[in-house]
C-alpha cells in the first residue's frame, strides 16, 4: 500500500526539479557545440588571416588586417571560454556584435528578408544565425549551473559569506535597524 504514496512522491521530486536540469543540460550542451565551432572558425581565421584581412577588405570593413586579428582571437579564444562556461556572458555579447556585423556586411539580403514579405527562411538559413541564436541564449539564460562562472560564483559566495562586513546601519546580528547608541 505504501508504494503508491512513493510513486507519487518520487514523482512530485523528479517534476519539480525537472525544468531545471534540462536547462542546465540544455546550456552545457549549447556552449560545448556552439564554443567548439566558434573556436574552430576563429582558429580557420587565425591560421589564414591574409585571406580573411582581404575578405574584410572588399566588405569595406576598416582596418581589416586588425579586425581579422580581433575576430579570429574573439572567436577561437572566445569559443574556449563559452566551452567551459568561463565570462560566458561578456563573451555572448561580444559574440553578438560579431556576428550582427556579419549579417551586415555578408548577408544583408538575408537579413532584409525579416523585415519584408520576402522568405524569412532565408534569414534562418544564414551561416551566422545559428552562431547568434546560441550567443543569444546564453546571454539571455547564462552558462547554466555547470559551468566555471557558476562554479566562481558559488566559491566568491562562499568565502565573502564568511568573512561578511557589516553595512553601516546594520546590527551586529546582520538585521536591518539603527545600532543602539550608548
Amino acid at each position: 500500500m505504501k508504494l503508491i504514496p512513493r510513486s507519487i512522491s518520487l514523482y512530485e521530486r523528479i517534476t519539480r526539479h525537472l525544468p531545471a536540469i534540462t536547462l542546465t543540460v540544455l546550456l552545457l550542451l549549447t556552449r560545448i557545440v556552439w564554443g567548439y565551432a566558434f573556436f574552430v572558425t576563429g582558429k580557420g581565421k587565425l591560421q589564414n588571416l591574409d585571406r580573411v584581412a582581404h575578405f574584410f577588405a572588399t566588405l569595406n570593413i576598416p582596418a581589416p588586417h586588425a579586425n581579422a586579428i580581433f575576430i579570429g582571437c574573439l572567436e577561437c579564444f572566445g569559443g574556449l571560454f563559452l566551452l567551459v562556461g568561463l565570462f560566458s556572458r561578456p563573451i555572448a555579447f561580444l559574440m553578438i556584435g560579431n556576428l550582427t556585423v556579419a549579417y551586415l556586411t555578408t548577408e544583408m539580403d538575408a537579413l532584409k528578408t525579416l523585415f519584408t514579405d520576402g522568405k524569412p527562411q532565408d534569414f534562418f538559413n544564414a551561416d551566422p544565425f545559428y552562431f547568434l541564436a546560441a550567443s543569444v541564449l546564453i546571454l539571455a539564460l547564462g552558462p547554466g549551473k555547470l559551468s566555471l562562472d557558476a562554479l566562481l560564483q558559488w566559491l566568491l559566495h562562499r568565502h565573502f559569506k564568511k568573512e561578511s562586513v557589516p553595512l553601516l546601519g546594520m546590527k551586529p546580528d546582520g538585521s536591518l535597524g539603527r545600532p543602539a547608541l550608548a
